[in-house]
């Protein structure tokens, strides 16, 4: 094809290369892996490599394809893997490979080739596992965990109480509760592949571990005791059968237990043979309750016998269907909510299919088809048994062949449908003694049936396959919940064998669970619980497609369509609401399991992370929260100190993040501010950003963010954190960091940076605080170098540094990957407690309040709570009470608790002659030297190169200030030995007016020589206290 300008596009397709061979053999993808390094390695121009190298548009941008998202290797086929972002745009000319294009295995990308015992082993492809469609695994398994005795027992004596009316709402109403149930669990297993686990992998994958995690345990638990459930009723119906025709093993207790256990033990077996087998035998019974179906249908076309007329059944006759049609409540349990308790529990099920998620072909076809099909057959089924039985049968007879209608008795006396049609039930309708009849006699689906003994076989069937679904399904569920390992001293019965990972531990432990509760042969009193446990999943399972869904994440994308929120939420409603009408304390029994669970879970935070709905919803709540606050505005009330700490890598200065965190916790933001001084690469952005720094504050228990950034210098990236830092009105308003110690050792510039993030500080209007202690703050390990690159821009020093001698830790940068180890975890003179010492504040400026603030907020800690505060002023010796009492009601104004104020007229004494002249030689090495015509002529440029300079000039300017810092350090010897901790007003330096150095060299001097830690403070001259009500 060509253009109209003759332009030929085919030259700019990507090449087809042939297949690469390597030692013989043909690497699959087409390029050439060894051709490729080399042009890199060995610095080979690719244009000189002749017609077969990249041309046109070829490069290393790959096509979108499945493995660049997926987790999993198929077999036979090499995983191809993503180039990164800086693979792609990085200069050729680096020193860094590119990724290989060909399809390749995890093995060889780490550098490793294959070897042939490998080769060998993939020659024959695993064996496939069993997997089911939707019908066989989904749809047939939950219509016969869904129908049960009580379609067989139950559901006439329903119909006669509440007529077929009423029925039929139950049933709708139960069938709408489990269908958006059904809906609910399409959407959310459609949101991505499913795996093993059923319902607990859709909870937990979509609200969390923590209600996750509880949910499953309960979940497999109540499973295991539905096993014995519905083992027991198998056994009272053989045991039964067994005394109608006099057999008799021990006594009926007894029997069942007997019976049961071997029951349960015949399932097992079928289990543990394996998917396959279990599912034949689920087909099996499927296929005898449909025939046991058959039979009831035929059996009420059939003409009516007279036994059959006796004990009520007279076929398909218009005035008993609406004579029937009408309620007639009976007993205590006559009402609407009575009969929908019992009914309702034989709609539930519909997880049977979810809970074998991992035996599925296709989890996100065949759960929603299969569930919602299952569903709506039930119903049908539902619906058809109740109008049939209600339309043939009345609902009171004696079952007594005499009690036919008699010439001689007057049809006004005659009682009944059955008066109709030559019988008469008078006497046991008046007595209610009857013993037949849809409302007294509970088998009267095998009274209708053509063949009785296929209704007793559809029983056992029912409950059989009920008792094998739950007996599949509580282990497939633990095994995905021991996996997972939210929970101790379970991880032994997730171990998987053979092709389909059977968990056989777990199939031992459910049978255990469901030997001992058949041993009781008693359920009557475990039995809601279970229900309300199963109630309790489909309410979460409910709230998970709701929460989801009002989280509005962009990962929520479902495939099934068919769900709304507010139905899910509605559906969640309704099954809580359902758990109390069925029994109350066994709903509240299931919801204290529930939060005891949840307790555990929050407390222990397990290290998972599955993007769950609950952390969508964290990030809109924060979200919007923060946005709400660009509605309101700042007030002095509401001031919080928010600090900006230049701690570099945290672990680092352990001591300067634990006083920070001393004032700021559950109280106001905390930042860690890191800056890696050297050029952009992945591995220095993986050093700035990296989640050990995180992972070290949550273990310290530290509620703090970290921000690293990557700069050329370190002034300004620190820079950079100062503007950028933050979120709307939550950003840093203090700017806290560490002492540089030696400084006087270092380069000049070093000291000019230091003192310029100072006042870069300033400039954006911050507050600044200083924390000096004896000991120092940096514990990072001792640099291999002297020389710090973000005071010294040389470039031939740019990947060196020394954290001990910068106050903001820098780091190095290396092409090679360095396993990350958990850092320790050092204690810090600010974890402990400080008993009844002081804090003693100098407030010697005011500078809008910082400087009273952060000792009060200090001591509203239980480290901190006995240390008595003392507030130190200067002040004139003639008005020094005068000037006491005033500060006292100034600070009784602020409510700060704050009764000890000390008015020191010495301080603005001249210092020792000897603490003067040390200062003299702490700056002695940055005084430049007194030649006036030489200074006059070179001044602004020596200003330029040298701003950190000390001239005659600049001491004598600043003389009265030197004086007083020198002054002060004095006062504070002697004042504040035994302190816990001093704050002090940080003096302020003008730039241009006093040297970079000078400034250092006061607070160097200021805080010296002291034992307890020294926190300089300075706030932006704005009031953080008032008074004042509004």
């Amino acid at each position: 094809m060509e253009t109209s300008d003759g332009v030929n596009l085919a030259a700019y397709r990507p090449k087809q290369h042939a297949p690469a061979v390597t030692n013989g053999t043909a690497t699959p993808g087409g390029f050439d892996e060894s051709d490729y390094y080399g042009s890199y390695n060995h610095r080979i121009s690719i244009v000189s490599q002749g017609s077969d190298a990249l041309t046109g548009y070829e490069t290393l941008d790959a096509p979108p394809h499945y493995d660049f998202y997926g987790n999993t290797e198929a077999w036979g086929r090499r995983r191809r893997f993503r180039p990164s972002l800086y693979q792609l745009h990085a200069n050729p000319e680096d020193d860094y490979k590119p990724p290989m294009y060909e399809e390749t295995t995890g093995e060889q990308v780490d550098g490793g080739d294959s070897s042939e015992e490998d080769e060998d082993e993939l020659k024959e492809p695993p064996e496939e596992p069993t997997r089911f469609g939707w019908v066989q695994g989904v749809m047939i398994r939950c219509m016969l965990n869904i129908w049960g005795v009580i379609l067989y027992l139950r559901l006439p004596w329903i119909t006669a109480q509440a007529g077929i009316g009423l029925t039929w709402v139950i049933i709708l109403l139960s069938s709408c509760i489990t269908g958006i149930t059904g809906l609910s669990t399409s959407a959310i297993a459609t949101n991505g592949k499913v795996k093993g686990g059923g319902t607990y992998f859709l909870i937990s994958r979509s609200l969390g571990p923590e209600l996750g995690g509880s949910i499953g345990l309960i979940f497999a638990f109540a499973n295991a005791v539905a096993v014995a459930m519905h083992t027991v009723g198998f056994a009272e119906t053989v045991t039964d059968l067994m005394r109608e025709h006099g057999a008799v093993m021990v006594d009926k207790t007894n029997d069942i237990r007997i019976i049961g256990v071997i029951t349960v033990t015949c399932l097992l077996a079928i289990s543990m043979a394996g998917m396959a087998w279990e599912s034949k035998a689920q087909i099996l019974f499927f296929l005898v309750i449909m025939v046991s179906f058959a039979s009831y249908i035929v059996g009420t076309i059939m003409p009516a016998s007279v036994e059959k007329q006796a004990k009520g059944f007279f076929s398909y006759k218009a005035d008993i269907f609406a004579t029937n049609f009408v309620p007639g409540w009976r007993g205590p349990e006559g009402n609407f909510f009575g009969m929908f308790s019992i009914f309702f529990p034989s709609a539930t099920g519909i997880l049977a299919g979810a809970n074998i998620s991992g035996d599925l072909k296709n989890p996100a076809v065949a759960i929603p088809r299969g569930t919602l099909m299952a569903i709506f057959w039930t119903t049908v089924s539902y619906i058809i048994i109740s109008a049939t039985i209600g339309s043939c049968v009345v609902r009171d007879a004696s079952g007594v062949l005499n009690d036919t209608l008699s010439l001689s008795t007057p049809p006004e006396d005659c009682v009944g449908l059955a008066c109709g049609y030559g019988w008469d039930f008078t006497e046991c309708i008046n007595n209610r003694t009857c013993v037949y009849g849809i409302s007294n006699y509970y088998q009267s689906m095998s009274l209708v049936s053509a063949f009785a003994p296929l209704i007793t076989a559809g029983i056992f069937g029912a409950t059989l396959s009920s008792a094998l679904a739950c007996l599949v399904s509580a282990p497939k569920v633990f095994q995905c919940l021991c996996k997972d390992k939210l929970y101790p001293l379970i991880g032994f019965f997730g171990k998987g064998y053979g092709k389909n990972q059977e968990p056989l531990r777990a199939y031992l432990l459910t049978y255990l669970i469901a030997a001992c509760f058949i041993l009781i042969a008693e359920l009557n009193t475990i039995a809601p619980i279970i229900s309300n446990f199963f109630l309790c999943s489909y309410s979460l399972i409910n709230f998970s497609c709701f929460h989801a869904s009002i989280t509005n994440s962009p990962g929520w994308r479902p495939s099934f369509r068919f769900y709304s929120k507010w139905l899910s939420l509605l559906g969640a409603v309704c099954c809580v609401v359902i758990m109390f009408l069925l029994t109350w304390w066994a709903a509240l029994i299931a919801f204290g399991v529930v939060f005891i669970l949840l307790g555990y879970t929050l407390y222990k935070k397990p290290a998972v992370n599955w993007g769950s709905s609950v952390q969508a919803s964290s990030y809109n709540l924060a979200l919007n929260q923060c946005v709400g606050l660009n509605h309101v505005e700042d007030h002095v009330k509401n001031y919080r100190p928010q600090c900006l700490v230049l701690t570099g890598p945290p672990s680092s200065r352990p001591a300067l993040v634990d006083f920070v965190n001393c004032f700021t916790k559950s109280l106001s933001l905390m930042m860690c501010g890191n800056v890696v001084t050297t050029s952009p690469s992945p591995s220095a952005v993986e050093k700035a950003s990296g989640e050990s720094h995180v992972s070290w504050l949550n273990q310290r228990k530290v509620k703090s963010f970290y921000r690293g950034v990557v700069a050329a210098e370190l002034r300004t990236g620190v820079n950079i954190l100062l503007q950028g830092a933050g979120l709307g009105r939550i950003k840093p308003n203090v700017l806290l960091m560490g002492f540089k110690k030696g400084w006087r050792s270092d380069t000049p510039q070093t000291a000019h940076n230091y003192i310029g993030i100072l006042h870069d500080a300033f400039d954006l209007q911050y507050g600044v605080c200083v924390l000096r202690m004896r000991e120092g703050l940096d514990i990072s390990p001792p640099p291999t170098s002297h020389v710090n690159p973000g005071f010294d821009s040389g470039p031939e020093n740019i990947n060196t540094t020394d954290p001990a001698s910068s106050p903001i830790q820098t780091s190095t940068t290396s092409s090679a990957a360095i396993p990350i180890e958990p850092e320790p975890q050092p204690s810090t003179v600010f974890q402990k407690k400080q008993g009844k010492k002081t804090i003693d504040v100098y407030w010697l400026s005011d500078d809008g309040g910082l400087t009273l603030l952060l000792p009060y907020l200090l001591t509203r800690r239980k480290r901190w709570a006995q240390c008595k505060v003392r507030v130190f002023v200067g002040g004139d010796p003639d008005k020094r009470d005068e000037q006491k009492e005033e500060l006292l009601s100034l600070i009784k104004r602020f409510r700060l608790g704050f009764d000890d104020v000390e008015v020191l007229p010495d301080i603005y004494q001249s210092p020792q002659p000897m603490n003067i002249l040390q200062f003299e030689n702490m700056v002695a090495r940055f005084r430049q030297d007194a030649n006036p015509k030489r200074d006059a002529d070179s001044r602004p440029s020596r200003q330029q190169e040298e701003p950190w300079m000390i001239t005659d000039q600049d001491l004598e300017r600043c003389k009265a200030k030197t004086l007083r810092q020198i002054r002060l350090n004095e006062v504070l010897q002697d004042y504040s030995r035994e302190a816990a901790l001093i704050v002090i007003t940080m003096p302020v330096g003008r730039r241009g007016v006093c040297p970079s150095t000078l400034y250092l060299a006061w607070l160097d001097f200021l805080s010296r020589d002291l034992r307890p830690p020294v926190l300089m403070v300075r706030g932006n001259q704005e009031n953080v206290l008032t008074f004042y009500c509004q």
